[in-house]
């Protein structure tokens, strides 16, 4: 049988990213058939025993993921540049929607997709890079549910094209669930993100949008998440 490298293993596991399958090796938190691995780039057989021990397992538990309801005019990455707000820069305690005593704020956070800086809703920021693998990667089947308000005229046969049939960089779209919610607003459900997808599908079809807001990503709602507030995933959550 092929030899996997281990970090994969333990990815395709879903223990870890590959990138912390990694750290955890040089850290010698990774035992194959209860010996220690500490060579960055082994393998192994899929059949054997891949294992996270000790304090790299009480360090990836600890891994916090954030759900924020992102205002506009803030983008979801960090820029380092300066030239936009970022969204990390709203993790703040006096931010912070929940009853937990939270103390020093010190998280290694990344957002796990997009949500463009003309859009409100949900984002997700983690450190776990499970949870963020399991968001966006090209083949997840995680549900984006979101409300879009338009404006213009649609095309005959538009609403059965944003459903099915639209192309996007020369590549088709996986189907969608598109319904109208009133007049002027539509409800889209998604299983991929590309660069501003949902504005790029309505412009296809003669709308505008002037209005976007995620409200759910897989079984985790917005709910009463208010505006530019952020709180923890808790361990009874999953998306």
């Amino acid at each position: 049988m092929t030899l996997v490298r281990i970090s994969k293993l333990l990815s395709n596991q879903g223990v870890c990213s590959r990138r912390e399958a990694d750290h955890f090796i040089e850290l010698g938190f990774v035992y194959v058939d209860g010996i220690k691995v500490t060579e960055l780039g082994a393998k192994a057989n899929p059949e054997q025993k891949i294992e996270l021990r000790g304090e790299g397992h009480r360090l990836q538990k600890s891994k916090k993921t954030i759900l924020l309801n992102k205002p506009i005019g803030f983008v979801s990455h960090a820029d380092d540049e300066g030239k936009y707000k970022s969204s990390l820069s709203l993790i703040l305690k006096e931010n912070f929607f929940g009853d937990e005593k939270l103390d020093k704020l010190s998280f290694k956070l990344a957002p796990a997709g997009r949500l463009d800086i003309d859009s409100t809703g949900l984002l997700v920021l983690t450190e776990d890079g499970v949870i963020a693998k399991k968001i966006i990667q090209e083949d997840s089947e995680i549900e984006k549910e979101y409300l879009v308000r338009v404006s213009g005229n649609l095309i005959p046969n538009g609403l059965k094209l944003l459903k099915h049939g639209l192309f996007l960089d020369n590549k088709p779209l996986k189907k969608a669930i598109v319904s109208w919610i009133n007049e002027d607003q539509l409800k889209f459900i998604l299983k991929e993100g590309k660069k501003r997808q949902i504005r790029r599908m309505c412009e296809l079809v003669g709308l505008k949008v002037v209005g976007l807001k995620r409200v759910r990503i897989g079984k985790i709602r917005l709910s009463n998440l208010p505006i530019g507030k952020w709180r923890f995933l808790q361990g009874n959550e999953s998306f």
